[in-house]
């Protein structure tokens, strides 16, 4: 959390910066990593307003610094709504100082400071979890997740990577989303287990709807079937000349 010299007064607001560092996606990868991994988030913190997800716009953490605009990053702590309007871009000093405790950087064709100037920035703003995804790797590990600790950047081995402050695990798996069948991110239980994405939600609920609706059938089916032994059992008895109703 960052503390400001200057009365909050003075500094300027979201609506006096501009909403982001004016430099255009050049992914549609990024884009869509980002939108699965907030749209899972709906679904996961459904119910709670103390985060907010965002995704290429500008984070602005000094009145004396240019916007920073990760592919995707995640504050909690905050409001997940601070005006009718929406944000326009996240000010630190707007929202107490609260440092998003989770940066996504998607390399693209060209490096762009992920491994140094844009890393360098991050540890020394505090950001507790930085991850970079290199879906252009072929030798090395593509999800990439740094840990701050005692102020540096250190490595975390694994897929996926539990992420205790955050209460959630972030690691990668083949899926098909959007009719795009290749690798996508993920978030995680504590259990290693994989969040359903929001289609497979939708999926599992009309599976749940269409075993409900069978189930009612086979209720219905056996119940006629009852009242036609019961219509059988009683017609027989009429039979024998034994009326139900003297008995």
């Amino acid at each position: 959390m960052l503390k400001y010299l200057e009365p909050l007064d003075w500094l300027p607001t979201a609506e006096d910066l501009p909403e982001s560092d004016e430099k255009p996606v050049d992914s549609e990868l990024q884009r869509l990593l980002a939108d699965l991994l907030r749209n899972m988030l709906a679904g996961i913190f459904k119910g709670r307003t103390d985060w907010f997800f965002g995704i290429d716009m500008g984070v602005y953490y000094s009145p004396d610094e240019p916007a920073i605009a990760p592919d995707g990053f995640l504050s909690i702590g905050v409001k997940s709504v601070k005006t009718k309007g929406l944000r326009t871009s996240y000010v630190l000093w707007e929202d107490d100082g609260v440092i998003p405790q989770f940066i996504l950087e998607v390399v693209s064709k060209s490096y762009r400071g992920e491994y140094t100037t844009k890393k360098d920035l991050y540890q020394n703003l505090g950001v507790l979890y930085y991850v970079v995804y290199n879906p252009i790797r072929r030798r090395k590990n593509t999800l990439e997740v740094y840990r701050l600790v005692q102020g540096q950047y250190v490595p975390v081995i694994g897929n996926p990577v539990w992420m205790p402050e955050i209460g959630l695990g972030i690691g990668k798996d083949e899926y098909t989303h959007q009719d795009r069948d290749r690798e996508w991110l993920f978030w995680y239980n504590e259990k290693g287990d994989r969040y359903l994405t929001p289609d497979e939600q939708i999926d599992e609920k009309q599976q749940q709807v269409q075993q409900a609706k069978q189930q009612a059938k086979l209720i219905q089916e056996e119940l006629d079937q009852e009242k036609v032994r019961s219509q059988k059992f009683a017609d027989r008895l009429h039979q024998l000349g034994i009326n139900l109703d003297e008995l």
